[in-house]
This record gives C-alpha cells, sequence and structure tokens, in this order.
C-alpha cells in the first residue's frame, strides 16, 4: 500500500514514517502545501493522511484538489486536540476518517487499514478471486486453501492487481504504486516485467489460472471473467 503523509511536525513525521515503513508500507510524505499539492497531482495513492495545518496553505485545500482528481484515495485528517471546526469541514469535503493528536501509532495503522478496506474492498478482509484468497490483515494468500509464499512485493503488486481487476495497469502506474516516486530516477521499467512474471508463475505453480495479460505496449490487467 502506498501513503502520502502530510505533515510539518518533523519529529511527528518521522515517527509515523518509520512506524509504517516497518509495517510493509510504501511511504511518501510533504512538509508543506506546495508539495502537498505537487503530490497529490502528479501521483496516485491509496491513503494519504492530511495535517490541516500546514505552512503555505490548508491541508483542506489539499483535500479539494485531491478529491478532484483521485477520488477513490482514502483520506484520514490530523487535527489539532480543539479543531472542532476543522474536523467537520473535513469529514464535509469528502475525508473518511480523522485522528486528534496526540494520538498513538497503532491505532493510525488500524484507521488506515479500515479506510483502505472500506474503501477499495467494501469493507472484506478477505478478498476472493475465484480460487485466489488474499487476506488483507494477515497479508497472506491462498489458493484452494493452500498458502502461496510470495514476497512482499508480490504480495502488493497481487492485491494491486485484484483491486484494480479488469483494468489496464500502465507500467508507470504500477511501479508508482510499488516503489513511490523513486522511479522517477530510474532509466527504465524492466523490473516490472520481472516482478509480475515471478508472481504469475508462483500463482499458476500453486494451481490458480493466468488472470495477468500483457497489454502491448501499454501494461497489463488482471483479467477476471465478468459473471452473468
Amino acid at each position: 500500500m502506498k501513503l502520502l503523509i502530510i505533515e510539518d511536525n518533523e519529529e511527528l513525521l518521522q515517527n509515523i514514517r518509520t512506524y509504517l515503513k516497518r509495517e510493509g508500507y510504501i511511504c511518501e510524505f510533504a512538509q508543506n502545501y506546495r508539495e502537498a499539492f505537487d503530490k497529490v497531482m502528479s501521483y496516485t495513492y491509496d491513503v494519504v493522511l492530511i495535517d490541516i495545518m500546514i505552512p503555505g496553505g490548508s491541508g483542506l485545500q489539499v483535500l479539494r484538489e485531491l478529491r478532484s482528481v483521485n477520488p477513490q484515495a482514502g483520506t484520514i485528517i490530523i487535527s489539532a486536540k480543539n479543531a472542532l471546526d476543522d474536523k467537520v469541514k473535513g469529514l464535509e469535503l469528502g475525508a473518511d476518517d480523522y485522528i486528534t493528536k496526540p494520538f498513538q501509532l497503532p491505532e493510525l495503522h488500524a484507521r488506515i487499514k479500515a479506510v483502505n478496506r472500506r474503501n477499495q474492498r467494501d469493507g472484506q478482509e478477505i478478498l476472493n478471486i475465484n480460487e485466489i484468497a488474499i487476506d488483507t490483515d494477515s497479508m497472506e494468500v491462498t489458493i484452494d486453501d493452500s498458502i502461496v509464499d510470495l514476497t512482499p512485493k508480490e504480495y502488493d503488486l497481487l492485491l494491486y492487481f485484484a483491486s484494480n481487476k479488469n483494468r489496464v495497469l500502465s507500467k508507470q502506474t504500477i511501479a508508482e504504486h510499488l516503489w513511490g516516486d523513486y522511479v522517477d530516477h530510474l532509466t527504465n521499467l524492466d523490473f516490472v516485467y520481472q516482478h509480475i512474471k515471478n508472481l504469475r508463475k508462483k500463482l499458476e505453480s500453486a494451481g490458480a489460472q493466468n488472470y495477468i495479460e500483457s497489454v502491448y505496449g501499454i501494461g497489463y490487467k488482471f483479467k477476471v471473467p465478468r459473471q452473468v
């Protein structure tokens, strides 16, 4: 899962990043309005944490911009203890949840998982696609009840495909989702093909159908026949 943390308090930002990266998330950050605006307009995220009070502007305006370009992203407002009006405005603008400073990092983590599950997978902890079952809580993948040994990146890739089934995803989009804006510094995206090749091989070896299709000149699609 790829997150954007919009927070100008350096200590809090680093604490959040360290904790969530340890939990396996890709964490990008912005510490002022301009950085936040550029991030949400240039990249897509699963969940965005938005501190309302940031230098150069308001987190609420960032929320407005985010909703206009990526309405599927989960959003959690980070607010001061007594900022009731800001919480209300944030929820009215489409924020999915809010958390009040100071907060415990495990609570933040639980809220992130809940928001992402609600937005992307209709509240389900188990995502089932025919013979494949993806447990988004334990991060285990089973095929016909047998566990498939996937690397963290392969798991993220499968979950990303499954959450966007029957949609064409470009190599660039896949790379940005799995590695963040680090991909801007790379000369090619050949590693995307290698990860997809490895994932496809593991799934088929465990008895799954070949759902991952190459779309010539564009990217890939996780094709699941529509039920009638």
